[in-house]
């Protein structure tokens, strides 16, 4: 423990946190560096200034993270698509390789040689922090509480508080009973009733969006402008990209779209039911797609729908920094380079419907798609001789008296 002498923290200000500044403080008898990151939460982060100066910090870092947590973290993964087990977004695995980069150059900043973090030891967050950290400086030393100390509960957390004179913030009204967490892509919803997945959420759990049977009975229309994968303006109006993710919850909490129920797979081995806002993003799923499919080769589109799956996995089992993650990331890029255009979209009560899209690098040839006279641009005369080819295997196997069923 002596070898540790300085430990950057993952800081929120919260309970967790401001016990693990004291208790890194006296169990490894260390300076502690807290670092607070702004990337769209929905809540003040300033303060935690004020909290960690209390608890003797000296080092203190609050960086505002929105702009470079859309740009270089959401966007690249919206360009592919990614959805883990067939419904989520992603929106916590998505913000962990940020964080963990700005704790390890703070840590190089700084001369640290440990980080710490607030993670337990049954989730993700855990695996995401620290494959990060080992990825881009192999030899820190990385220090997990929730995984050393027995301050097993909020009891013994206050309990140690109270010992050890740490200000405790009790917010008046009732406790959420859920453990939520919020970035600019969404805000998840954990415990409470939602540990038994037959339990319906409770409608006042929600706080980014209506219902979608309370959401306005005349539909919203927007448009979408896509500049290689990714949106550079709504409604015609240039947006950066923390903007068109703030504008789009926005719009689409409003009309209802986002709210998602699920059990997954969690990378620590047990199934985990969590509810998850994702307003934004499921507009920016949905659009993206639509614009795919006027300007992407049909191959390079299938091809990326076959290793969205692993690409996704990657992501949230918290290999953004593995060289996999890297090479099908170029892939992805290089396949949008012309994905460019405008999408419209009608939004309606949960529902995000594309009514129009339109490029000028554009696939779709009407000339020859059209049901009516093409004027020889495509002869069905053809379609014969490749029906026939392509049943060829399956003509011989069955003359060969190998039936198919």
């Amino acid at each position: 423990m002596s070898e540790i002498n300085k430990v950057v923290l993952a800081y929120s200000g919260g309970l967790d946190t401001s016990v693990i500044v004291k208790w890194l403080q006296e169990t490894y008898d260390c300076e502690v560096v807290t670092f607070t990151a702004d990337i769209g939460q929905g809540e003040e982060v300033e303060p935690a200034r004020a909290k960690a100066e209390a608890l003797g910090v000296k080092e203190i870092y609050i960086d505002d993270m929105r702009e470079e947590y859309v740009r270089d973290y959401v966007f690249p993964m919206f360009r592919a698509n990614a959805i883990y087990e067939g419904e989520y977004l992603l929106g916590t695995s998505i913000a962990r390789p940020l964080i963990a980069k700005r704790m390890i150059d703070i840590a190089n900043e700084t001369g640290a040689d440990a980080i710490s973090h607030g993670a337990t030891g049954k989730g993700n967050d855990q695996v995401r922090f620290e494959l990060g950290a080992y990825a881009l400086k192999p030899g820190v030393k990385v220090i997990a509480p929730w995984r050393e100390w027995d301050l097993n509960s909020r009891d013994k957390l206050l309990e140690y508080c109270e010992t050890h004179n740490i200000p405790v913030e009790m917010k008046r009204g009732k406790k959420s009973p859920f453990s939520m967490d919020a970035n600019l892509l969404h805000i998840s919803y954990e415990g409470g009733n939602l540990e038994d997945p037959w339990s319906e959420a409770e409608d006042d759990m929600w706080r980014w969006s209506v219902a979608p049977e309370d959401a306005p009975d005349t539909a919203t229309y927007i448009e979408l402008t896509y500049q290689q994968g990714d949106i550079v303006e709504i409604n015609g109006e240039a947006k950066t990209p923390a903007e068109v993710l703030t504008e789009l919850n926005s719009i689409g909490g409003a009309n209802g779209i986002g709210r998602l129920d699920i059990v997954e797979n969690r990378y620590v081995g047990m199934k985990s039911r969590g509810c998850y806002e994702t307003p934004g993003g499921t507009i920016m799923m949905r659009a993206h797609r639509a614009i795919e499919s006027i300007t992407l080769d049909r191959e390079v589109a299938h091809l990326k729908d076959e290793l969205m799956p692993r690409y996704a996995t990657l992501i949230y089992n918290g290999y953004w920094w593995s060289p996999e993650r890297k090479m099908l990331q170029t892939a992805i890029d290089e396949s949008q380079q012309c994905v460019n255009g405008i999408v419209r979209l009608k939004l309606y009560k949960g529902n995000v419907i594309v009514v129009g899209r339109k490029s000028e690098q554009s696939l779709f040839d009407e000339a020859i798609a059209t049901f009516d006279d093409d004027e020889g641009a495509y002869n069905q005369k053809d379609a014969e001789g490749f029906i026939k080819l392509n049943a060829l295997r399956m003509r011989i196997a069955s003359n060969k008296g190998r039936t198919l069923d």
